[in-house]
């Protein structure tokens, strides 16, 4: 199946086609437009004039790679740590799955071992592996028995949560509708959760502090008269 959620169809050519690229676009869906983190991992295999191949980044002299990631227009906010950040993603696929990226999903037997080695991914905490698995078992038919219980809420048929369920310009915006809603509502919350708290309780002994500075203050008033 095509994946389009770059919105641009070279970009998201190469993530359909190359399951490094797919990762490393995931790794930089982070404080970003999610169509810049996409269209990204296509700028970075032009700019280094290759393949985006797991074993060429491992082995890359870091500097070189924290300048491809630099170069204007940059290819992140945080192009440094997240250049360091794939490099370290494409180190562990060569040790670990010798080279190829897709050997992370089609080796798991079960929903829980694939969402344990998605979360073993530097850059993949446990919401954006959910995240991740999700999108492998509604877009990709990567779906080992228990997978939709491990990505839940974001598994869910119909739902509106993430780049799981991007499929074209509509859904993105859906999904960024979506985004936007939740984040008001948690500021929201996190505000009402602020005016709501008592105000501190003034302990024993910082109440005798307080006293005794009053009363020495007072003191050296009197002395001054």
């Amino acid at each position: 199946m095509e994946l389009h959620l770059s919105q641009e169809p070279e970009a998201d050519a190469l993530l359909s086609k190359s399951p490094f690229a797919l990762l490393v676009g995931m790794v930089l869906d982070q404080q970003v437009p999610l169509e810049w983190a996409f269209a990204s991992p296509l700028e970075l295999e032009r700019r280094l004039g290759k393949a985006l191949d797991p074993k060429r980044i491992a082995q890359m002299d870091p500097e070189a790679l924290a300048a491809a990631f630099s170069s204007k227009p940059a290819l992140h906010r945080y192009p440094g740590s997240m250049a360091a950040r794939v490099q370290e993603l494409a180190k562990l696929v060569v040790e670990r799955y010798n080279a190829k990226p897709e050997a992370i999903w089609t080796g798991a037997d079960s929903g829980q071992e694939l969402f344990r080695r998605v979360k073993e991914l530097p850059g993949f905490g446990e919401h954006k592996a959910k995240i991740f698995v999700a999108l492998l078992g509604k877009q990709l038919g990567v779906r080992p028995a228990g997978w939709e219980s491990v990505s839940s809420p974001f598994s869910e048929p119909g739902s509106f949560r993430s780049v799981a369920d991007i499929t074209d310009v509509e859904s993105l915006n859906t999904v960024r509708a979506f985004k936007q809603a939740m984040k008001a509502a948690n500021k929201a919350k996190a505000t009402a959760d602020t005016a709501e708290k008592p105000p501190k309780k003034t302990t024993k002994k910082a109440a005798k502090t307080t006293k005794t500075k009053t009363q020495s203050r007072s003191t050296a008033s009197a002395r001054t008269r």
